[in-house]
């Protein structure tokens, strides 16, 4: 398997494995990353590809943080999709750090992502709560807002996250009841 920039004649690789892995919110995911890409607010695409098929797709696109001292240029790691034949594989676990490394290079001092504590946890990310960070809606059960601390992060970094209006505008930042509450419902009983 190999991961890589995302490239224009990765498109319909790209569409296949977000309308598989997110099925119901697939449109509004492709609408978003073509806001992004757009606005220039996507930071960097990669896939993972195997035998010549795209099999997996993260995105990092340019956030905010809303520091006391100033406002400081962050990255949010979404969406993060494998085929659902392949996942288990390895390729997502191999995409969240390529998408590290990328970030690294960026030298953004944090990334933030909406996820499983229990698949994230244990690949370097911390609840952003613990670092003075405050999630962007009320929406995101606490849990699940994750960051990951990169060289660059000073002890002064905290404050809200601020996501890029194409996340607002087509209403993708956290989750709605009924989800919202049997995700905060499973995560209490943690």
């Amino acid at each position: 398997m190999q991961i890589r920039a995302e490239q224009d004649a990765d498109a319909a690789g790209v569409a296949r494995v977000i309308e598989e892995s997110f099925e119901d919110d697939a449109a509004g995911i492709l609408d978003v990353l073509g806001r992004l890409r757009a606005t220039g607010d996507l930071h960097h695409g990669l896939v993972a590809q195997d035998e010549g098929e795209v099999v997996g797709y993260v995105a990092l696109s340019r956030a905010w943080l809303d520091a006391r001292e100033r406002l400081v240029d962050v990255l949010v790691l979404s969406p993060l999709g494998v085929l659902p034949a392949r996942q288990g594989s390895g390729a997502g676990t191999a995409l969240l750090a390529a998408a590290g490394e990328a970030a690294r290079a960026s030298d953004v001092p944090l990334v933030f992502l909406e996820g499983s504590p229990r698949f994230y946890a244990h690949r370097g990310w911390a609840r952003a709560s613990e670092h003075g960070i405050e999630r962007p809606s009320l929406r995101i059960p606490d849990a699940a807002c994750q960051v990951l601390l990169l060289p660059t992060h000073e002890s002064w970094m905290t404050g809200r996250l601020v996501y890029p209006d194409a996340w607002w505008r087509l209403d993708l930042v956290g989750l709605r009841d009924p989800d919202l509450a049997a995700v905060e419902e499973a995560l209490s009983a943690r």
